[in-house]
């Protein structure tokens, strides 16, 4: 792979003045931060408890077909 889409995947792109000018590279900056942002985030308990729950009801509907 060329070093461009190396960079490219790891997240890492250079900047060049186009780029800045170019509102879909204004866009897809704006949308790669806001993904980051929302990776850093942690799962609140609520919805924790939630999958749990479900994890349950299916372990439970599962042994009911099993019977």
């Amino acid at each position: 792979m060329t070093s461009r889409k190396n960079e490219e995947l790891d997240g890492h792109r250079e900047m060049r003045a186009s780029d800045v000018l170019d509102p879909n590279s204004q866009i897809g900056v704006r949308l790669r931060s806001l993904y980051a942002a929302v990776q850093e985030e942690a799962i609140p308990d609520r919805f924790l408890d939630l999958l749990e729950k479900l994890d349950q009801a299916e372990l439970m509907a599962s042994a009911k077909v099993v019977k």
